[in-house]
């Protein structure tokens, strides 16, 4: 459906996106109440965290129940309360990787767990310690398939593979290849739900949140599950919940106050779904402040990128590009009405988060953030020429605009002023030190267009990653996907590689790098979960934001 306009006598068609409008209102968050931050739960939290410190010290003469401690630990969504404890236990782990016993060298489980583990919290691990798993014709030899939990384990320990690993490389597809049969004749409903979960998507490609209440549920059907553990995670599930559900409030009303759902009708509604991105990003309770500054700048991020991709015409984008361009006020003068409530509301907002870093942190950030949005615009402004040209770019024209026209980069670079304390040389460096911006940002952007492209071509849009590698090859459509997924899993490894090679940067940064991947694979999964909606977007948002995990009565 189109819309029309007269100005100055001159008629402008508009299309639409015909979006739907959000199922989540404003009044329905504001109700949101939770009992869990009650002073009986935070004392019952306490004394159970005395005991996991406990338990973690008295298993220190078993190396691998240590590390499946971790593991269960991280998997339960607690770790980031033991987390020098664990950094401890790893370091010594890292410094007797050599002395290892040949029982433990010839354990694929053992191996592969202490693989992931070390590589998830950034030590140097070889490739080799798979070395001993392979035959004499130097693959994986089969007789690994009688070790389910192992083949699981190192499953999931290849996806930490970096640039030119052929033997984590080999090791991936061996066994998906094996989970795959495995799965066709597996009658044991627990074990086939783990499978499956593993291979809809990798550990290391999932968002925290949404893993940690998968496997809570998981745990609590395990024969020897832990109940001080499975009491621990519960209760702080339910705490973090009743955090968000403040921050979720908090941004509600910004948003409610901004006009835009009324004034820009235009544009997609999408507060719900932003900040359950956020979320999926940084869960942590200490980063409301980051939850809260990051759905503002994903929901402006959202309504330019639909009045760049459907609304606004090329007149119209010429002036708003060089609006933001100047940064100034003033520069609504020429802009039309609509433009001026998207301009104004985001000049004050970023404005006021720069204000923020001032007092807080003594660093002016304004002249960074605001060329986050002019190189944003920018890209928007070429893929409009694009469409309305007709122009049709190679897949390399497309992907050197896309990265950042998908908005990653601008939600790290605010990001890193949110979770850190910078000095105008750490954002210097964060400049010469793109990689790690650009490869989240890559695998967020094809993430995207295996969800959204046939909608938004149906919609009226350049063609994307897909569409490009069609035209370039004359590829079918379902191998051009393929092709798309593969691009995928070999960033993954630059993204992984990077993380080894720019220590530079902190711990909680990385960390956020890779969570805005990960939150595009989950987004996206089963379509567009962002734009449209799907039941699994709406199941995650439940899970997570609204309904609490059930537990005994204190």
């Amino acid at each position: 459906m189109n819309s029309v306009a007269r100005v100055s006598n001159q008629t402008i068609v508009r299309r639409s996106g015909n979006y739907k409008p959000p199922i989540w209102k404003h009044e329905y968050i504001e109700s949101l109440n939770s009992e869990f931050k009650g002073e009986i739960y935070v004392e019952r939290f306490n004394k159970l965290k005395e005991e996991v410190d406990v338990m973690i010290n008295q298993i220190i003469d078993d190396p691998l129940k240590q590390l499946e401690l971790i593991d269960t630990l991280q998997r339960l969504g607690i770790s980031y309360h033991f987390e020098n404890e664990i950094k401890n236990v790893l370091k010594r782990t890292h410094q007797k990787r050599n002395e290892s016993d040949v029982s433990e060298k010839n354990d694929l489980y053992a191996t592969s767990l202490k693989f992931r583990l070390l590589r998830q919290h950034g030590f140097n691990v070889s490739q080799e310690v798979f070395h001993n798993f392979k035959d004499e014709t130097k693959n994986f030899s089969t007789r690994l398939y009688q070790d389910l939990n192992g083949m699981l384990s190192l499953y999931e320990a290849s996806f930490l593979c970096i640039e030119s690993e052929n033997i984590l490389e080999a090791a991936k597809h061996f066994t998906i290849n094996y989970l795959e049969k495995y799965m066709r004749s597996c009658k044991d409903k627990y074990e086939a739900s783990i499978i499956r979960h593993a291979l809809e998507l990798p550990l290391h490609w999932r968002i925290t949140r949404l893993d940690t209440r998968w496997f809570i549920d998981i745990y609590e059907r395990k024969v020897d599950m832990n109940p001080i553990l499975l009491e621990i995670a519960k209760l702080d599930f339910n705490r973090v919940q009743s955090i968000h559900q403040e921050d979720l409030k908090y941004v509600s009303r910004w948003w409610r106050s901004t006009g835009f759902n009324e004034k820009l009708s235009f544009a997609r509604d999408r507060l719900m779904e932003n900040f359950f991105w956020s979320m999926g990003i940084g869960f942590e309770p200490e980063l409301s402040y980051f939850r809260r500054m990051c759905t503002k700048v994903g929901a402006i991020i959202t309504t330019i990128d639909d009045i760049y991709d459907i609304y606004g015409t090329l007149d119209e984008l010429e002036l708003f590009t060089k609006a933001i361009e100047r940064w100034n006020v003033d520069a609504v003068d020429l802009l039309p009405d609509y433009m001026k409530i998207c301009f104004l509301s985001l000049h004050n907002s970023i404005n006021e988060m720069a204000f923020d870093a001032l007092r807080d942190k003594g660093i002016n950030v304004i002249q960074y953030l605001k060329k986050t949005w002019v190189d944003l615009c920018k890209s928007y402004m070429l893929e409009a020429k694009w469409y309305h040209t007709g122009y049709q770019p190679t897949l390399e024209e497309y992907l050197d605009n896309a990265w950042i026209s998908i908005g990653g980069s601008v939600i790290l670079i605010h990001s890193y002023v949110f979770v850190t304390s910078p000095i105008l040389e750490d954002m210097k460096s964060l400049e010469e030190h793109i990689d790690i911006i650009r490869c989240s940002s890559l695998i967020l952007r094809l993430v995207d267009d295996l969800g959204t492209s046939t909608v938004e071509l149906e919609r009226g849009d350049v063609p994307k990653s897909i569409q490009c590698y069609m035209n370039d090859t004359g590829a079918s459509e379902i191998n051009a996907r393929e092709h798309i997924k593969s691009l995928i899993d070999e960033t993954w490894k630059k993204l992984n590689t990077v993380e080894v090679e720019n220590s530079i940067f902190p711990h909680v940064f990385i960390e956020i790098a890779k969570n805005l991947a990960r939150m595009g694979q989950c987004m996206y999964q089963y379509g567009d979960g962002y734009g449209t909606g799907c039941q699994e977007i709406n199941d995650g948002v439940m899970s997570l934001l609204i309904q609490p995990i059930s537990i005994q009565p204190i």
